[in-house]
């Protein structure tokens, strides 16, 4: 019987979101300067099979571990560039990231390329691997000891005290790795934005734009408070309450997700009722599928990846179908969905972006990423107390997602504080599950010079949905292009009616 831990297999979907004790510096002088260093571009690695087809090219940039000591140990950023096909009508560079934390996005240009149509050709396109991920000077934790098999019987009890568990191994095998005691204490979005700006002087630009989503929107955020001065055309897609920090972001998506999963009755059947039956039966006896054994934590799990999209609901219902089969001891066959899930719950992908989730929500101080209770019982007591209104969610928002109450190391910085005018396109959707849509009328407020376009859909992600087997919503589209292309804000808030919806085939990543 294959075994998965909760918490790697969340941690893995959530990356598939100045000197120490500084405010956020407003003018960009709280960094030492990035400086021009020579760039050696050539081919990208094997292993970046479709950037080399796209014809993009690949180098590192050297930047400090820590830039509180600039003339200290460097570590190295995995950079790509797609050149701008148009060089009489070049704008600069167009960075972007895909969110996570602890997603690569050394390719994520290639993604955005069909939904900027002819903006594309006006920027060189700017991927990188932010530091200690993919490309990077990575930081890789401990392989993880086989764990025994699950017992046939659990209780609600006994599967968070495997998650405490699993966080305390976690925390120790990563800060106990190679050296990453040295590299850890490095890690966080501040760093990141910095990085960002020193990719921005290596290559010789005054200025830079940038698409960021999800905990790529927060970063994005970031680095317009550090470098107000460098931030040229900046589009934030899917943002976060800067006021809030991560732990209390997960826990606000629980309500929202609650009523989406009430949405789905009116596709027929009694999909809650379905659930909460399959839930308590699993918080006794986990539910055995093909070769793994699906207890409380996994299911919540599941039905939260699936519950963000719309268009994902058909697949939902499906997944329950299959479960509710499974759980009565029948003889099938898991579907597409449920199969798919499966395959992604084993796939070393998963495994891999652990590491990455982990590393800035423990190295974060605060908002973005960071901000998790020291004490286990803290979200025992939390996960208990959902209970009574958020009953499928609740547990798996509110409890231990992140090892950072093991964590060896304690966050240089505070969380980085909001507030100024830079002007900045937000997205969100109004029915975001994952990031709720009150946490980017807070940013708005916050980001004085900002324009938020609303899209009245549920979803994850506004920006190129078509380009990912979701509806598109060609109002967001044309707006981030038409800023892109022209340098304007809109005049006012806009709000992006609903589209035309159609199925999708696809399972998301969370933040």
């Amino acid at each position: 019987m294959r075994v998965v831990s909760a918490v790697t297999a969340g941690l893995g979907l959530v990356g598939l979101l100045a000197g120490p004790g500084a405010a956020a510096d407003l003018t960009g002088a709280g960094a030492p300067k990035a400086q021009r260093q020579s760039v050696g571009w050539g081919p990208c690695s094997a292993g970046q099979k479709e950037l080399n087809e796209a014809g993009a090219e690949c180098a590192k940039v050297a930047v400090p571990l820590d830039y509180a000591d600039p003339r200290g140990r460097t570590i190295d950023i995995a950079v790509s560039r797609i050149r701008a096909k148009s060089p009489g009508e070049r704008r600069g560079i167009l960075l972007s990231n895909p969110g996570g934390p602890g997603g690569t996005g050394l390719a994520h240009t290639l993604a955005l390329r069909p939904a900027l149509k002819d903006v594309a050709d006006r920027y060189d396109l700017i991927g990188f691997d932010p530091r200690f991920l993919g490309e990077s000077t990575p930081v890789t934790c401990g392989k993880a000891p086989q764990p025994a098999p699950p017992a046939p019987s659990t209780t609600p009890r006994r599967d968070f005290e495997d998650q405490v568990r699993s966080a305390r191994d976690t925390a120790r095998r990563c800060q106990e790795h190679g050296d990453n005691a040295e590299l850890l204490p490095h890690a966080s979005t501040r760093n990141v934005a910095r990085d960002m700006d020193a990719i921005r002087a290596a290559l010789g630009e005054p200025r830079l734009s940038y698409y960021g989503i999800s905990y790529g929107a927060d970063l994005g955020a970031v680095y317009t408070q550090l470098f107000p001065r460098r931030s040229d055309r900046i589009v934030l897609d899917s943002s976060t309450d800067p006021a809030a920090t991560q732990y209390e972001l997960f826990q606000r998506s629980g309500a929202p997700a609650e009523a989406a999963l009430d949405g789905l009755d009116g596709l027929g059947g009694h999909v809650r009722s379905d659930v909460l039956k399959l839930l308590a039966q699993a918080e006794r006896h986990p539910i055995p599928v093909k070769d793994v054994r699906l207890n409380a934590p996994l299911l919540r799990l599941l039905f939260k990846q699936l519950v963000q999209h719309e268009e994902n609901d058909p697949q939902l219902v499906s997944v329950v179908d299959d479960l509710k089969k499974a759980a009565a001891g029948e003889e099938f066959e898991p579907g597409p969905a449920l199969s798919g899930l499966l395959d992604l719950l084993s796939s070393p992908e998963l495994a891999d972006s652990m590491a990455g989730g982990a590393i800035f929500m423990c190295g974060d101080g605060g908002w973005p990423a960071g901000g998790w209770p020291k004490n286990p019982e803290t979200y025992w007591k939390n996960m208990q107390r959902s209970r009574a209104t958020q009953p499928v969610f609740g547990p798996y928002v509110n409890g231990m997602i992140a090892p950072c109450a093991f964590w060896g190391t304690e966050p240089r910085e505070p969380g980085t504080k909001i507030r100024n005018d830079v002007p900045v396109l937000l997205l969100q959707a109004k029915y975001d599950n994952n990031v709720p849509y009150d946490g980017a009328l807070a940013l708005h407020k916050k980001l004085k010079g900002s324009r938020l376009v609303t899209a009245d859909i549920r979803s994850h992600g506004v920006y190129g949905r078509g380009d990912s087997g979701l509806t598109p919503v060609p109002c967001a589209d044309n707006t981030v292009n038409t800023y892109l292309r022209d340098g304007k804000l809109p005049t006012a808030d806009v709000t992006c009616a609903k589209p035309d919806a159609k199925p999708n085939l696809k399972t998301e990543k969370t933040r």
